[in-house]
């Protein structure tokens, strides 16, 4: 099995993923206010997608995940979307993808000094199915059984898929889920992803189970090429990577949300009282083991392009 990964770390030594691609499409106006979320947006303007993918790209984005997180098959069932319907939306959220990579790579002053980007196919937990904010603490109620069969479909239609580097299960809040997807991928051994946990505090996951058991598990199949936190507070990101230093054969990823707080029961996002950016922390996270690294909810192009140019800044002055 190839891993996609290392072309970055043996020529740069890091991974710039990308950020929020809800954000910045209802900044080109798509109205997502919908169970599907940003794959509504699949549906009725595609074309904004591949827009958000340049604009990654653009800031310096070494990986473009699709817009996929809250597609499903069931959720695209209850839209009346058939199978094969919902077949040919996965296909193109693929297709969006790399046609945004073809056209940036295509201009040479893109090529100048970077990577040919990777396309990872982004596969939600349950609960982003669900759209009730379980996502943030994984009591679903499922076996671990239920929960292979629910993500299957999902990853058989975009497994299967050419352009597709690697698979990238985000959000994940539960070790029993992350078990699920593990036995799951035993079925597709030729197919590298990485799994990424949402945590509640600094050292557990939005479950309650330990951040460390979730990284050890990582380490048990060769496929898993990186493992790590997202959609959580910036500021447990820091405890969090110690909490693990020196523990994990697999390269660690963190892509946080911006530092605003999801209130679900709001259905909203509201200001802490000390925001912590990101890009302001990128030393103390490498140095704590971290080396893939972008945003997730609420974060921009621009601030991709500070980790890039802090990340890159950074190597040169090691």
């Amino acid at each position: 099995m190839k891993n996609p990964l290392e072309p970055f770390f043996s020529q740069q030594g890091f991974v710039v993923l990308d950020g929020a691609m809800a954000t910045e499409l209802e900044v080109l106006g798509a109205d997502l206010n919908d169970p599907l979320w940003s794959a509504k947006t699949l549906i009725e303007k595609p074309d904004l997608i591949e827009t958000v993918h340049t604009s990654y790209l653009l800031a310096g984005a070494d990986v473009l995940s699709t817009a996929t997180y809250q597609a499903t098959f069931a959720g695209f069932a209850k839209r009346g979307i058939s199978k094969k319907g919902s077949d040919q939306l996965f296909k193109k959220s693929v297709r969006l993808a790399a046609s945004a990579r073809k056209i940036f790579w295509q201009e040479a002053a893109n090529r100048k000094g970077r990577i040919l980007p990777i396309i990872a196919a982004s596969i939600g937990p349950y609960g982003a199915y669900l759209a009730d904010g379980s996502e943030y603490h994984g009591n679903y109620g499922l076996s671990r059984q239920e929960l292979q069969d629910w993500h299957r479909p999902q990853v058989e239609i975009l497994a299967a898929q050419e352009e597709v580097d690697l698979l990238l299960f985000e959000t994940i809040p539960a070790l029993l889920e992350a078990e699920a997807i593990i036995g799951l991928m035993e079925q597709f051994p030729d197919m590298p992803y990485c799994i990424s946990f949402s945590c509640r505090d600094s050292t557990r996951l939005a479950h309650g189970e330990a951040f460390v058991e979730a990284v050890g598990l990582a380490s048990t199949t060769s496929q898993i090429v990186g493992v790590g936190i997202n959609c959580t507070s910036p500021e447990f990101v820091e405890p969090l990577l110690r909490s693990v230093q020196g523990r994990s054969a697999k390269p660690i990823m963190v892509y946080p949300n911006s530092g605003e707080i999801w209130d679900a029961g709001m259905h909203g996002w509201r200001m802490p009282e000390k925001l912590l950016a990101i890009p302001d922390q990128l030393g103390n996270w490498y140095e704590a083991g971290a080396c893939i690294i972008g945003g997730c909810c609420r974060t921009s192009p621009a601030q991709i392009a500070r980790i890039r140019k802090g990340m890159t800044d950074l190597i040169k002055a090691l």
